[in-house]
Protein backbone atom coordinates (compact mmCIF):
# COMPACT_ATOMS: atom_id res chain seq x y z
CA UNK A 1 0.00 0.00 0.00
CA UNK A 2 2.85 2.39 0.81
CA UNK A 3 4.47 1.79 -2.57
CA UNK A 4 1.13 2.32 -4.31
CA UNK A 5 0.78 5.69 -2.61
CA UNK A 6 4.36 6.51 -3.57
CA UNK A 7 3.62 5.65 -7.22
CA UNK A 8 0.50 7.81 -7.04
CA UNK A 9 2.47 10.78 -5.67
CA UNK A 10 5.41 10.41 -8.06
CA UNK A 11 3.14 9.85 -11.07
CA UNK A 12 1.06 12.89 -10.20
CA UNK A 13 4.12 15.11 -9.73
CA UNK A 14 5.78 13.95 -12.96
CA UNK A 15 2.62 14.44 -14.98
CA UNK A 16 1.87 17.81 -13.37
CA UNK A 17 5.32 19.25 -13.97
CA UNK A 18 5.48 17.94 -17.54
CA UNK A 19 2.09 19.51 -18.28
CA UNK A 20 3.19 22.82 -16.73
CA UNK A 21 6.51 22.89 -18.58
CA UNK A 22 5.44 21.70 -22.01
CA UNK A 23 1.82 22.75 -22.38
CA UNK A 24 -0.12 25.93 -22.39
CA UNK A 25 -0.59 26.81 -18.70
CA UNK A 26 -4.20 26.33 -17.68
CA UNK A 27 -5.97 26.58 -14.38
CA UNK A 28 -3.85 25.09 -11.56
CA UNK A 29 -6.66 22.89 -10.22
CA UNK A 30 -7.55 21.51 -13.65
CA UNK A 31 -3.93 20.58 -14.29
CA UNK A 32 -3.63 19.00 -10.86
CA UNK A 33 -6.81 16.98 -11.47
CA UNK A 34 -5.65 15.71 -14.86
CA UNK A 35 -2.19 14.93 -13.49
CA UNK A 36 -3.71 13.04 -10.57
CA UNK A 37 -5.53 10.81 -13.07
CA UNK A 38 -2.11 9.66 -14.24
CA UNK A 39 -0.97 9.11 -10.65
CA UNK A 40 -4.15 7.25 -9.67
CA UNK A 41 -3.82 5.02 -12.72
CA UNK A 42 -0.22 4.18 -11.95
CA UNK A 43 -0.82 3.70 -8.22
CA UNK A 44 -3.92 1.54 -8.66
CA UNK A 45 -2.27 -0.58 -11.35
CA UNK A 46 0.58 -1.31 -8.96
CA UNK A 47 -1.85 -1.92 -6.09
CA UNK A 48 -3.86 -4.57 -7.96
CA UNK A 49 -0.77 -6.22 -9.44
CA UNK A 50 -1.18 -9.45 -7.47
CA UNK A 51 -1.06 -12.60 -9.63
CA UNK A 52 -3.21 -14.48 -7.13
CA UNK A 53 -6.07 -11.94 -7.26
CA UNK A 54 -8.91 -12.82 -9.64
CA UNK A 55 -9.53 -10.59 -12.62
CA UNK A 56 -12.99 -9.42 -11.45
CA UNK A 57 -11.44 -8.09 -8.23
CA UNK A 58 -8.77 -6.20 -10.19
CA UNK A 59 -11.30 -4.76 -12.61
CA UNK A 60 -13.66 -3.83 -9.76
CA UNK A 61 -10.94 -1.84 -8.04
CA UNK A 62 -10.07 -0.09 -11.31
CA UNK A 63 -13.76 0.69 -11.81
CA UNK A 64 -13.80 2.32 -8.37
CA UNK A 65 -10.89 4.50 -9.54
CA UNK A 66 -12.78 5.51 -12.69
CA UNK A 67 -15.97 6.27 -10.74
CA UNK A 68 -13.95 8.40 -8.31
CA UNK A 69 -12.38 10.37 -11.17
CA UNK A 70 -15.74 10.88 -12.86
CA UNK A 71 -17.39 12.00 -9.62
CA UNK A 72 -14.65 14.50 -8.79
CA UNK A 73 -14.52 15.71 -12.38
CA UNK A 74 -18.24 16.29 -12.60
CA UNK A 75 -18.55 17.87 -9.15
CA UNK A 76 -15.67 20.33 -9.42
CA UNK A 77 -15.17 20.67 -13.18
CA UNK A 78 -17.14 20.12 -16.36
CA UNK A 79 -17.69 17.08 -18.55
CA UNK A 80 -14.96 18.13 -20.99
CA UNK A 81 -12.40 18.01 -18.20
CA UNK A 82 -13.59 14.72 -16.69
CA UNK A 83 -13.47 12.64 -19.88
CA UNK A 84 -9.77 13.20 -20.76
CA UNK A 85 -8.79 12.28 -17.20
CA UNK A 86 -10.62 8.95 -17.53
CA UNK A 87 -8.86 8.31 -20.83
CA UNK A 88 -5.50 9.11 -19.22
CA UNK A 89 -6.26 6.81 -16.27
CA UNK A 90 -7.28 3.96 -18.57
CA UNK A 91 -4.25 4.41 -20.80
CA UNK A 92 -1.83 4.26 -17.89
CA UNK A 93 -3.63 1.29 -16.35
CA UNK A 94 -3.60 -0.71 -19.60
CA UNK A 95 0.00 0.27 -20.41
CA UNK A 96 1.13 -1.01 -17.00
CA UNK A 97 -0.39 -4.42 -17.68
CA UNK A 98 0.80 -4.52 -21.27
CA UNK A 99 4.38 -3.98 -20.08
CA UNK A 100 3.86 -6.57 -17.33
CA UNK A 101 2.63 -9.11 -19.88
CA UNK A 102 6.12 -9.28 -21.39
CA UNK A 103 7.55 -10.60 -18.13
CA UNK A 104 7.38 -14.28 -17.32
CA UNK A 105 5.73 -13.59 -13.96
CA UNK A 106 3.11 -11.34 -15.69
CA UNK A 107 3.72 -8.81 -12.94
CA UNK A 108 5.93 -5.76 -12.49
CA UNK A 109 5.73 -6.11 -8.75
CA UNK A 110 7.71 -9.35 -8.38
Amino acid sequence: MIKSLMYFAVGTMISFFLRRLTGDPADFWVELYVASAFGIGWGLAYFVDHPDWPLPKKMGISLIGIVFLVAVGLIFFNFETAVPSIIKFSTVFVAYYMIASFRESKSLRY
